[in-house]
């Protein structure tokens, strides 16, 4: 029976947990927040999507560059076995309209309390206020409180330590740093499912800051992202430009400010829309012909405003295309304390095929700590438990090969 640290008690730092402490290994889960799941709850509070129902290879695409290297930890713990074991902590889930797929009471917080249950009849043990600062003559460092140094022997580590975003509830990516230090290469924290920077006028920002868009398309080089989003006061956030945060951030950070189109209509083509707006009624304000034959709120109205600085045409044609295809400026992403998550991370060529870093034997990784980055929907926190739950077999396994073997971590 090996001892196991794992750092982190998120979702994927529970996942691995729990695949260590069934196998009967002593484990004990370290966070440096007051009690454990603050993301996982986080989430809750938009009911936890869980995972998504589409079809394996459209699921696999959702994470970009990085689908190869994650396909054989979701294909191993996909979607179905999440559901499975969610029924087994007693929570029945549920699949949405969209394909998202939900537990039916909408809420992180029964599932948490009965997967720290089941840890806890494990016999996992449990530290809080404990920050990870490295490892000190082959065992895990920690600073508590008071700034005095906690050791604890470890015969594999795991650290879950997230990304960088929502740092109050616990992922700065302080690691980065400590982890760099000791030779492991770490793609640069980015936000990603972010909100970006638009430069509104003071006259629309003052009247339509905090309205919603509804139904309405993005477009980008060719991207299209269907969805809502939700006017700021200083651009847009929202799953529309959500979904096309990673291509948005990266075109910024190669040549500055970009140009997006927004479809406030994407339910209507500009021939239908120039038909619908040519039988307006004489004498009916512009305004009232766009919220009668086109169905466009006022916010919508003042976004067309926006996006030719002013004054709108008159001819239904020109209207129409404009409907179809308003240009907007965005010029950056939200910082990434304020991302819904990060991009970045732990490069995958520095893990083996159990997420076990290469320069450091015996010390695995999982989760948001890895350089990849996926759009909400369910997406996020099934790579994060796949990824743990693979974390953790690769524990087992090195645990069963070495005889509880320390770590090499200096």
């Amino acid at each position: 029976m090996g001892r196991v640290i794992v750092v982190g008690a998120g979702p994927a730092g529970l996942m691995a947990a729990d695949v260590a402490a069934a196998a009967g290994h002593r484990v004990t889960i370290v966070d440096r927040m007051a009690s454990f799941g603050r993301k996982l709850l986080m989430a809750g509070r938009g009911g936890l999507n869980l995972t998504h129902t589409e079809g394996h290879d459209a699921f696999l695409g959702r994470y970009g560059a990085a689908a190869a290297r994650l396909a054989p930890a979701i294909e191993a713990f996909p979607p179905e076995a999440l559901r499975a074991f969610v029924r087994d902590l007693g929570e029945e889930t549920f699949v949405g309209t969209s394909g998202r797929v939900f537990p039916c009471s909408f809420k992180a917080s029964p599932l948490l309390r009965a997967w720290l249950r089941r840890l806890a009849g494990l016999g996992v043990e449990s530290r809080t206020r404990l920050r990870w600062t490295g490892f000190a003559d082959g065992v895990a460092a920690f600073r508590d409180e008071t700034g005095a140094t906690v050791t604890l022997p470890a015969d594999a580590v795991v650290l879950a330590l997230g990304g960088a975003s929502w740092p109050r509830l616990g992922s700065d990516g302080a690691w980065t740093t400590t982890l760099a230090d000791l030779g492991v290469e770490i793609a640069p924290l980015r936000p990603t499912n972010c909100g970006f920077v638009i430069p509104w006028s003071d006259v629309f920002r003052t009247r339509f800051e905090g309205e919603p868009l509804k139904r309405v398309a993005l477009r980008f080089r060719g991207l299209v992202a269907l969805g809502e989003a939700m006017v700021t006061r200083d651009g847009l956030e929202g799953g529309a430009i959500y979904a096309l945060s990673g291509p948005l951030r990266d075109a910024i950070a190669e040549a500055g400010p970009i140009k997006v189109e927004l479809d406030l209509k994407p339910g209507m083509s500009a021939d239908e829309l120039a038909i619908a707006l040519g039988r307006s009624r004489k004498g009916d304000s512009q305004s009232n012909v766009l919220r009668k034959s086109a169905g466009l709120p006022p916010v919508a109205i003042g976004l067309l405003r926006e996006g030719v600085g002013g004054r709108l045409p008159t001819a239904p044609e020109d209207l129409a295309k404009l409907i179809k295809a308003t240009t907007l400026t965005v010029v950056a992403a939200r910082p990434i304390d304020r991302a819904i998550s990060s991009a970045g991370g732990v490069r995958f060529d520095e893990v083996d095929a159990d997420y076990m870093l290469k320069k450091l034997p015996g010390v695995f990784v999982c989760g948001e700590m890895l350089d990849w980055e996926a759009p909400t929907g369910g997406f996020l926190l099934q790579a994060s438990f796949s990824t743990g739950r693979a974390a953790g077999e690769g524990v087992v396994r090195r645990l069963a090969e070495t005889g509880a073997q320390p770590p090499v971590t200096a």
